[in-house]
């Protein structure tokens, strides 16, 4: 299984980012799919998540600025952030969790940074 990780980068307060996580070697509709982020002195928190009948949630801290999406025929999640803030810099994951089998894979990750 991999998840490659794409469409961070560096962007300046209140621009936007589309990040896009490819899965290879699992049968992608089975799966919920999740964004997570990482940065310095935190714990890793979910940032979106949806899941296999396209049922979205978000952390409150993105909540209104983000989108998470997937397109189950070409094995992608999407998740597009607005307005984005220097709070919002980290490294954003992908993630794919199997609820029936527990089943849970980690792409590398993408760095986002937002400056002030």
């Amino acid at each position: 299984v991999q998840l490659q990780a794409s469409g961070g980068g560096l962007v300046q307060a209140g621009g936007s980012l589309r990040l896009a996580c490819a899965a290879t070697g699992l049968l992608f509709d089975r799966y919920d799919m999740g964004w997570y982020r990482h940065s310095p002195g935190k714990q890793r928190e979910l940032v979106a998540v949806i899941s296999r009948d396209g049922l979205p949630n978000y952390a409150d801290s993105v909540k209104g600025r983000s989108t998470i999406s997937r397109a189950n025929a070409k094995n992608t999640v999407y998740l597009q952030m607005i307005g984005l803030k220097p709070e919002d810099t980290a490294v954003y994951y992908c993630n794919a969790h199997e609820p029936r089998y527990n089943a849970d894979y980690w792409g590398e990750g993408t760095q986002v940074t937002v400056s002030s």
